[in-house]
């Protein structure tokens, strides 16, 4: 296949996502970066995510994990709507 007769690459998500995240430091403020890089990977998420992902979890004690979780807000729901009536 002759090169010049391809498609041109699609830019994607892949393409933006590996670029990472930064943080710039003004006036040597390395621990105001700091907070600010902190604030941005908890809005992604990725501190949950490290954290979920810190240990190796048995797919039986995430289903129990689950099923606390769902639990746990059906009571708070239950308690929710006890008080309106």
């Amino acid at each position: 296949m002759d090169r010049d007769n391809r498609k041109p690459r699609r830019q994607n998500d892949r393409d933006t996502f590996s670029r990472g995240m930064f943080v710039e430091v003004r006036n040597n403020d390395v621990g105001r970066a700091m907070r600010k890089l902190k604030k941005m990977m908890n809005n992604e998420g990725m501190i949950k995510d490290m954290r979920k992902h810190e240990h190796f979890e048995k797919p039986s004690l995430k289903k129990k994990k689950a099923k606390a979780a769902a639990r746990k807000r059906w009571i708070k729901q239950q308690e929710k709507t006890k008080d309106q009536w």
